[in-house]
């Protein structure tokens, strides 16, 4: 089973209080510290913040300022687990990549300070997840979404990339006949409006070429908008989404299919709802279960190969919306075989999960795997293709049209042999001799 995602939450009145001692909690404790609801996760200790990066409490003394001091050239940061020293690039081109920090504005602010930490390097993808508790948060309420659609604006390269849930109360572990019930209303098109309400806020936004992944791991056990109990009618319920979304006007959304890696509950391939639909084949890949091998996890049933290979089959491209480290801890070979499987084949972008157990900059648990995933994408800063050489201009041929100034001889084939076919008298011989 796929790990639960840290989630926004809804703002639901009530809830205000505890967003903010949550909130402050987490500052304290650092960004290892899952702020959403229940996870399936292994329990890791909250990891605090490094050094450099630590935010001070209200109750901390401020420092005294130190003497002035001689300038000097500036200093490196020191290293911590996160930030050691980088090894040489590897010459690994860098394709369109980002990491999931949080789900909200914090997520966006942070990954300004992971590009720092890649020496420069740009994060062209920015990813979050609309909160599944209520229909009104999936609708993306006002405020939610605009931090994120800012920054889109920022560079015309970039891509927002938006999880979003096919139902509301989405991580509350519904039974299988309760789903089934509410694939069946779906399917007759009982919750299009809200899904028509998160279209027409996007395209207001700016935004209307998100990437958006739909139903995402709908092969596992984990979520309410699950595939499982009802195969048939959550292919229906999906084609009803993407077509009432599609008819936004100014609309140009990309719609990700994203399964969980493995056969999970049902085979992926069964909750496939067409390609007339689907615009990306993605796949969720974490390093688990304890003892599998990358080998493994590629040629496995339904794995990193068959995903390959399916999306090749329908001629759609592919993302990995989710992947990183889990149950085998700091697994460099894991980094290393995964980062070398993105480059051998170009997914259309990728996006790390970076808090804890999964992740190589928020998370100090993974040191090893954090300088492979450093070094590979360090200063990778893209420039311009040269210019393409022009052919040299190709030599005249010799012309055998004799000069304007010249009147040939004529002194016929005999003559012409050798004393050559283009003998003329110049006109102006004349006056040049009187």
């Amino acid at each position: 089973m796929a790990p639960r995602q840290r989630r926004a939450r809804s703002s639901r009145p009530a809830a205000v209080l505890a967003a903010a001692i949550v909130a402050s909690v987490t500052l304290a404790a650092g960004p290892g510290l899952s702020t959403g609801p229940g996870t399936a996760r292994a329990a890791v200790p909250p990891t605090p913040l490094p050094t450099a990066l630590a935010t001070p409490t209200a109750a901390s003394t401020p420092p005294v300022p130190p003497a002035p001091a001689p300038v000097t050239p500036p200093v490196p940061l020191p290293a911590t687990p996160s930030q050691s020293p980088v090894p040489p690039a590897s010459g690994r081109a860098v394709a369109d990549f980002g990491v999931f920090l949080d789900s909200g504005p914090r997520g966006v602010a942070r990954m300004a300070e992971v590009s720092q930490w890649l020496g420069g390097t740009e994060l062209k993808v920015a990813h979050t997840y609309l909160p599944g508790d209520r229909w009104r948060d999936i609708e993306g309420a006002p405020g939610f979404l605009d931090v994120w659609a800012r920054w889109r604006h920022e560079k015309a390269d970039r891509t927002l990339v938006l999880n979003v849930p096919m139902q509301e109360r989405n991580e509350e572990d519904l039974s299988d006949v309760q789903v089934r019930w509410l694939l069946r209303q779906a399917a007759d098109g009982a919750f299009d409006h809200h899904f028509r309400a998160l279209a027409q806020r996007l395209v207001e936004l700016e935004v209307p070429d998100t990437v958006i992944v739909l139903g995402w791991e709908m092969n596992g056990t984990t979520y309410t908008h699950r595939c499982g109990p009802d195969p048939e009618a959550w292919k229906t319920y999906w084609n009803r989404i993407v077509a009432t979304m599609r008819s936004v006007p100014g609309q140009k959304f990309r719609f990700d299919f994203a399964p969980s890696r493995g056969r999970d509950a049902v085979p992926w391939t069964e909750c496939y709802p067409g390609d007339a639909t689907v615009d990306i084949i993605g796949m969720d890949s974490y390093d688990q279960p304890s003892g599998l091998s990358f080998d493994d996890q590629v040629t496995e049933p339904y794995g990193l190969q068959q995903h390959v290979d399916f999306a090749k089959a329908h001629g759609k491209a592919i993302s990995y919306p989710e992947w990183g480290l889990f149950r085998n801890g700091d697994n460099a070979e894991y980094m290393r075989r995964m980062l070398d499987w993105i480059d051998a084949h170009k997914p259309l972008y990728n996006t790390l999960t970076d808090y804890c157990p999964h992740g190589v900059w928020q998370c100090s648990a993974n040191p090893r795997s954090s300088r492979i995933y450093r070094a590979a994408l360090y200063g990778r800063t893209e420039q311009p293709a040269p210019l393409p050489t022009p052919p040299p201009a190709p030599t005249p041929a010799p012309t055998t049209e004799p000069p304007a100034d010249c009147s040939p001889l004529g002194l016929g084939d005999w003559a012409g042999y050798w004393l050559g076919p283009d003998l003329c008298f110049p006109f102006d011989s004349w006056s040049r001799t009187r």
